[in-house]
């Protein structure tokens, strides 16, 4: 598979939200941007609404491509995600919401056509405010 890292996350948020849509969930929104915030996918489950940190790699892969999401990014996705509601985006969506911040790892072997795909939901719970 060709290791360009915008190749690679393209199609890593691709599986991911096929994935996601087989669980039931309807993405919202795929690569939404404010400014310097993006959120990978954003997506809706009954009453709950996930943001999803998509982490995509060609093996071999060095660490956990999950472990990338570290306190800094844990930040700026929550920063997103209220950028995201104070968007207008909420008008959509049911007045009862339970957010929740997702990561999904997706990690591509030989050609791309083979991968894994791991998910973590609830894979942190916000401490800022």
């Amino acid at each position: 598979m060709k290791t360009n890292r915008a190749v690679v996350g393209r199609k890593g948020e691709e599986e991911a939200s096929r994935y996601l849509m087989r669980l039931g969930h309807k993405i919202l929104a795929r690569n939404w941007r404010s400014g310097h915030l993006e959120l990978d996918i954003v997506s809706l489950s009954g009453q709950e609404l996930h943001f999803v940190e998509v982490k995509s790699r060609v093996a071999p892969v060095m660490a956990e491509p999950q472990r990338n999401v570290g306190c800094e990014k844990q930040r700026r996705l929550v920063a997103a995600a209220q950028a995201f509601l104070h968007a207008g985006e909420r008008k959509e969506l049911p007045a009862d919401l339970e957010v929740f911040f997702d990561v999904m790892s997706v990690v591509f072997y030989g050609t791309g056509a083979d991968f894994e795909i791991e998910y973590y939901p609830q894979a942190f719970i916000p401490l800022y405010a």
